[in-house]
């Protein structure tokens, strides 16, 4: 049975806390993950969207660090998805802080972000806002460059990735939306089974006035990275196509790539803005199925383990989005070996679960600063890397002198 279809029998049953029954349909267990690094904190403002508060801090990280927020998909915990696609991994690696919000069976059965309930997709209320109050926090606690705050997130994840990046955009430098689609084109869940099951057809400039319209904002916008396999029988492939239109049409530019190459074998596309820096792109796994693309990475390191919706692509989407990102640049020089774990860096606020969220009055973080995005990484030491580099100078030069389109 297709995931929408799960979904729809779901809405016809009553919201039963707890419930999990179909978690092993759509991925890892609810269970947080053996030897997790994952430490959960409780008590950070009022959570109107009732979700939990998962974070990772390598040990010495220092100040003016990088901040990830990673979300998970349908049936998945934090710590589930954090093992599958390596995000910890990653971060103790290259040096940057993680944080992943979780969300509850009471409020969603399957644990799918609510992508398409407004109380939860709008600026300062429900799930959108607890998010927000998540990064507020781990921002003051962390001493963390409120410049570089980035989001990824998988299927229900990537969709709610979408409305993270519309609601706040002067809080996020870039994104990347896996398997997920475009932000604004669904209020209820008739509309959001719709949408994952034929892409949207809107116009990009409608598409992009979704984006305008959900909070007002003059720029700079974030850049957005949008991965999707090509034979997602879950999530329709062209929701990738809706979701690049929408951000190129926010970002003013054409629907033409600027240029196009292979990585690992599989099609990326590339839009640049006019200082040259890469703004938006887009990733087709070509006869990948619903999930996550694993594989080992440019520096011949492998992030992540394959598992439901966690898949052996020969392509490693978190490397490439964190160096998207601009987070690779270089490895910390005390850094454990990838694959050691490491324990956590930090003790949580209390002791986790049972305790209630506390109920507050709502009220708004302050706002972060935003400045322009930091460059793209250099190049790592692979010679394949390297040549993928060079190859994307050339075609940007024969683009700027006219004799490439």
């Amino acid at each position: 049975m297709s995931l929408a279809k799960n979904i729809e029998f779901l809405s016809h049953l009553p919201r039963l806390n707890g419930f999990n029954g179909l978690a092993a349909v759509y991925g890892r267990s609810l269970a947080p993950a053996v030897n997790s690094p994952l430490v959960e904190t409780t008590d950070f403002d009022t959570n109107p969207g009732a979700l939990k508060m998962y974070s990772f801090v390598p040990e010495g990280l220092p100040r003016g660090a990088a901040l990830v927020v990673v979300l998970h998909g349908c049936g998945q915990s934090a710590a589930g998805y954090d093992l599958g696609a390596g995000w910890s991994t990653l971060a103790r690696h290259y040096g940057f802080a993680l944080l992943l919000p979780e969300q509850q069976p009471a409020n969603n059965a399957n644990t799918c972000f609510n992508w398409f309930n407004p109380e939860d997709i709008t600026r300062g209320k429900g799930e959108a806002a607890s998010i927000r109050q998540m990064i507020a926090r781990m921002v003051v606690d962390h001493k963390l460059d409120p410049r570089r705050i980035y989001i990824t997130g998988l299927s229900a994840g990537g969709a709610m990735t979408s409305v993270m990046l519309a609601t706040y955009p002067d809080v996020f430098a870039a994104g990347a939306i896996v398997a997920g689609l475009p932000f604004g084109i669904a209020t209820n869940l008739r509309e959001a089974l719709n949408g994952m099951m034929q892409a949207p057809s809107r116009p990009a400039n409608e598409l992009g006035d979704l984006v305008r319209g959900a909070w007002t904002h003059d720029g700079p916008w974030p850049k957005v990275s949008v991965w999707h396999g090509s034979a997602d029988r879950t999530v329709n492939p062209g929701n990738a196509d809706a979701i690049v239109s929408q951000w190129l049409d926010v970002h003013g530019l054409p629907e033409t790539p600027m240029a196009k190459t292979m990585i690992d074998g599989y099609p990326r596309e590339v839009w640049w803005d006019a200082n040259g820096e890469t703004v938006v792109e887009s990733y087709t796994i070509t006869g990948m199925a619903h999930g996550t693309p694993l594989g080992v990475a440019a520096n011949d390191e492998r992030y992540g383990e394959a598992g439901a919706f966690l898949l052996e692509a020969g392509i490693s989407s978190s490397y490439h989005i964190a160096n998207f990102f601009g987070l690779t640049e270089r490895a910390r020089r005390s850094a454990p070996a990838p694959r050691e774990v490491a324990k956590p860096a930090i003790k949580p606020t209390v002791k986790p679960v049972t305790k209630p969220v506390a109920k507050e009055a709502t009220k708004q973080p302050t706002p972060l600063p935003r400045a322009t995005p930091p460059r793209q990484a250099m190049p790592s030491q692979s010679l394949r890397r390297r040549a993928r580099e060079i190859s994307d100078v050339i075609t940007r030069a024969l683009t700027a002198a006219g004799l490439m389109k």
